[in-house]
């Protein structure tokens, strides 16, 4: 049977985005491992949002349990929705099948850091296309869709009839669009059309993978 419900939320604005955005076509080679970045306060304002929106919510709505990535901006949005939220604290699984796209030799390196160390690797990917390039010691797109798969089935012995939130990344995000859609792998680049996911976005899906709505930023205001 399954969830009767998924939720999936992108974290907040990290302190990586920030300082990747903040730092342009400068090369950046940022300080933390992608595991240990936090938010900034734009990212707990939208955390806190979240909870909102799902205190909001009719009481056969709201989700039942959390599933989330045991990267720290991930835990940090949970944390403070569930506070802002004001509900009795939810069972949380932390699964590491959510956790981010890895980046291997790109992991911390801003796009102009990329082109300047590892300017045959960027090519590479331009040939291969973005969702099956993978850089040295990393992961595709498509390895993300193979532990989001994964992650699924057991999530249909898990959670039947239940009512989940997944708190995680934009790779995983898209990754669950791609199976919950019920495509072929080789129609795996057509994903991307629906990037970029956005911080502290959220998409739903009811039983049977029917997308209700994705990507979706309107609890956070103008």
């Amino acid at each position: 049977m399954g969830p009767v419900g998924i939720m999936a939320v992108r974290h907040g604005e990290s302190e990586a985005n920030l300082a990747f955005r903040e730092a342009g076509a400068t090369p950046l080679v940022y300080g933390r491992g992608d595991d240990e970045v936090t938010l900034t306060g734009a990212g707990r304002a939208q955390a806190a949002a979240l909870g909102r929106l799902l205190a909001a919510l009719p009481a056969d709505e709201a989700p039942e349990l959390v599933w989330c990535s045991p990267y720290r901006r991930a835990l940090d949005t949970w944390a403070i929705a569930q506070e802002a939220w004001g509900a009795a604290p939810l069972p949380v699984t932390v699964d590491e099948r959510l956790r981010d796209q890895e980046a291997g030799a790109f992991a911390r390196l801003n796009l102009a850091a990329i082109k300047e160390r590892h300017p045959g690797e960027l090519a590479r990917r331009e040939a291969e296309g973005a969702y099956a390039f993978r850089p040295p010691g990393g992961e595709s797109l498509a390895d993300v869709v193979v532990r989001t798969r994964d992650f699924l089935a057991d999530l249909d012995g898990r959670a039947p009839g239940r009512r989940v939130l997944i708190v995680a990344h934009d790779s995983v995000v898209l990754a669950l669009r791609h199976v919950l859609d019920g495509r072929p792998d080789a129609e795996l680049a057509a994903v991307l059309e629906f990037a970029p996911v956005l911080n502290a976005s959220v998409s739903v899906w009811h039983t049977g993978g029917r997308l209700v709505r994705f990507n979706d930023v309107t609890h956070l205001g103008p």
